[in-house]
């Protein structure tokens, strides 16, 4: 046996069907040594540092 719908769905129970598939928001944390929002597991863009050690040189 498949599935085999009886009925056409319509438009719109399509699309409220659809309307549960959400980009969802980056999720950010502070640079434990600038305080800089930045991406997890990422070397921080304003410091340039990563698990407390100076990865990039960063020139201000």
């Amino acid at each position: 046996m498949s599935i085999c719908p009886k009925n056409k769905s319509s438009k719109g129970h399509r699309d409220q069907r659809r309307a549960n598939w959400k980009m969802a928001s980056y999720n950010l944390v502070k640079c434990p040594k600038c305080g800089e929002l930045m991406f997890p597991h990422r070397v921080c863009k304003k410091c340039g540092t990563y698990n407390k050690k100076e990865i990039i040189n960063v020139e201000d």
